[in-house]
């Protein structure tokens, strides 16, 4: 019943997506349901991510493209009016091991897979031509070049024998057994010389009409069946049927590596022929890519609910520029609150070999830092932490006043958990953005706000320096967690999420929506005591581990250290390996063992199994149902997969579960 009321959706809100994946072929009681699972998670992210208004999705959004010729925008201006909602492109984007960069790649999940390169060139920019060579006039010298549809074609045998190493993705019968199993093609658009002018000169027998598009096949009134059957004639290798779902993911995981969720600490190795391919492909959503790719320089804010891949999007950022740099550049600064999320992001930044261009910091690290490199005085050492540090912030502010500590030191600024910082830590820090560049990225969740600092007041962007007007992009759905998951954390959590929206240059109430992923009802564990609590919670994680699940893949997240030593004694006798964070420096995303730690340091971080003791103890005496129900949701969405819950104790929180 559930699966059919997924297609019976999909064909009502969105009939292109339905026709994309071929549907209507849907219907036999046999199909798995874990196929149905996915097909929602994908209606889910076509509903939320606005209308297409018919039109392809072109990654970069074509504002954000930077086009070597006009010729080539408008190409891209075609093929995005031009083609029907289920066709995906990606123009300048590189591709495949060896990471070219064709002018557009179009993929059609029953079409195939399509390389396309673009010549602006007049007629009598060509003065002699073959099969395999060129001679252009470029700068009024003679130049010889590849035969254009010889470039399309190394290109496309490049990814296509990169996508032939997966075994899901080929054919494993018939006289084409070993081939890719859906169609691919490649061909030439010449967006100055006409179709007539091609053919009175002679270039037809050095490339093939069908191979090709010319100017005037591609103008704006060109009817747009016609202008789709030009391209399908591209398609010379037409053997194969349609991808399904996971096949097309798997098709972006081989194609574009920059958009990859890493699923363990290695790194796949695109270049070593003997590499096994992974049996799980995980890469970022559509949306999120296109985001990510369509980020532009100025200032940006992203509003995501949790888990919608907000990081993921702010590690692509930081790899994209970083990778840009020249050897002038000045450093590219990440800054966060929690410090375990940015021991996990400095990692990830130094297995990709960018963590000398790449600045990982939380933030009060980076005050400290500030502080020291231009010979401040710190806060004295009897102080108490919290007045310390905020002391230590004060000291910053006021040497960047008195210019002691210089402004524009970044040629970017990226900040995770904008929610956690005050308005004046955001005005600080939107000062070290060099103003040459003026590039400065803020991730944001005023559910996930969990610290009162930052709620203590409401401002704007504009007042804290951040030109956000017409800068914004809105996240809802939630990849992160099952719909099970989500569904526990709102429980609690629902008078919190309520939507509440603002204008470009306000902080807009996110509720989450969930993208439809199913998995196991959490657990919930109600027994006499704490300390019983803590011993099933160990029994229920050597249970997951039987079943697979990596010591270094779970959590346990706590409201106070109370809880995080009583775990601590459970784990430690049933003997299994665990790491205790409760002080800077503890956590190691890379041990292979349990993590302990509190629920609001957890923020950021996300496991595949978590637990969470002594919920039946929230809110605690004196502390506000708000304030832990947010700290509660943050914890609760923090698992990927499976979520345990003690509620032993007589709280609300307890009661609610």
């Amino acid at each position: 019943m559930v699966w059919a009321m997924h297609v019976f959706l999909l064909r009502l809100t969105h009939p292109p997506l339905a026709n994309m994946f071929g549907i209507q072929k849907l219907r036999s009681a046999s199909t798995p349901p874990k196929v149905h699972s996915q097909l929602h998670t994908k209606i889910c992210s076509a509903q939320h991510r606005g209308a297409t208004g018919g039109m392809a999705t072109l990654i970069p959004a074509i504002g954000s493209s930077a086009f070597d010729s006009t010729g080539e925008r408008r190409l891209a201006e075609r093929l995005e009016q031009k083609l029907d909602d289920d066709y995906l492109l990606w123009h300048n984007v590189p591709i495949g091991p060896k990471q070219t960069h064709p002018d557009f790649v179009v993929l059609h999940p029953r079409r195939g897979l399509l390389v396309l390169e673009t010549k602006d060139w007049h007629l009598e920019t060509v003065q002699s031509a073959t099969r395999q060579a060129w001679t252009i006039l470029a700068n009024g010298q003679p130049k010889v070049v590849i035969n254009p549809l010889a470039q399309a074609r190394h290109c496309a045998i490049q990814v296509v024998n990169a996508l032939e190493r997966d075994p899901q993705l080929v054919q494993t019968s018939g006289p084409h057994q070993g081939k890719l199993a859906f169609p691919w093609g490649h061909g030439v658009v010449f967006t100055r010389i006409t179709r007539k002018q091609f053919d009175a000169a002679g270039l037809g027998e050095t490339i093939a009409a069908n191979y090709i598009i010319c100017k005037d096949e591609m103008e704006e009134s060109a009817d747009p069946e016609a202008f789709q059957e030009r391209l399908w004639n591209m398609f010379a290798h037409s053997f194969g049927g349609a991808m399904s779902l996971p096949q097309l993911d798997r098709v972006r995981w081989i194609m574009f590596p920059q958009v990859r969720v890493q699923t363990t600490g290695d790194l796949f190795d695109d270049n070593d022929a003997d590499a096994e391919m992974p049996n799980i492909m995980r890469v970022m959503d559509l949306q999120q890519e296109q985001l990510a790719r369509s980020l532009g320089d100025g200032h940006r804010v992203i509003h995501g609910v949790a888990g919608s891949g907000k990081t993921m999007i702010l590690g692509y950022r930081a790899e994209y520029l970083a990778k840009a740099c020249t050897p002038t550049s000045k450093p590219i600064l990440i800054l966060c609150f929690n410090e375990p999320l940015g021991v996990k992001l400095h990692s990830v930044m130094e297995a990709k070999g960018l963590s000398d261009r790449v600045h990982v910091r939380h933030f009060h690290s980076w005050c400290h830092r500030q502080l020291t490199a231009y010979g401040q005085s710190l806060p004295p050492q009897n102080m108490p932490v919290g007045a310390k540090m905020m002391d230590m912030v004060d000291r910053v502010i006021r040497a960047v006043e008195r210019c002691q500590i210089p402004g524009g030191q970044y040629q970017a600024v990226m900040i995770d958990e904008g929610h956690d910082f005050a308005p004046e830590w955001l005005k600080l820090i939107t000062q070290m953005v060099d103003p040459a560049t003026n590039s400065l990225l803020v991730l944001y969740d005023d559910a996930q706000s969990i610290y009162e600092r930052a709620r203590s007041k409401q401002f704007s962007f504009k007042s804290v320096g951040i030109q956000a007007q017409g800068r914004t992009t809105i996240l809802k759905i939630n990849y992160r967690n099952t719909r099970q998951i989500l569904q526990t954390a709102s429980l609690v959590a629902a008078d919190l999420l309520t939507a509440d929206d603002k204008d470009d240059d306000g902080i807009p109430l996110l509720k989450p929506v969930s993208c439809g992923r199913d998995g196991q009802a959490p657990v919930i564990i109600k027994l006499p005591t704490l300390r019983d609590e803590a011993f099933a919670i160990a029994d229920h994680l050597a249970s997951a581990h039987k079943e697979g699940f990596a010591w270094g893949d779970m959590a346990i997240l706590c409201a106070d250290w109370k809880n995080m030593d009583l775990c601590a004694d459970a784990l430690a006798q049933r003997k299994l390996p665990f790491n205790v964070r409760k002080r800077s420096g503890d956590f190691n995303p890379g041990a292979n063992a349990i993590q302990v730690m509190t629920m609001k340091v957890s923020k950021g971080l996300e496991f595949p199994v978590v637990a969470l003791p002594g919920v039946g103890h929230m809110p605690a005496a004196g502390e506000d149902e708000k304030e832990a129900a947010r700290v509660f949701y943050v914890a609760a969405t923090r698992a990927t997969q499976r979520l345990v819950v003690g509620v032993c104790g007589p709280s609300m929180f307890g009661r609610q579960l």
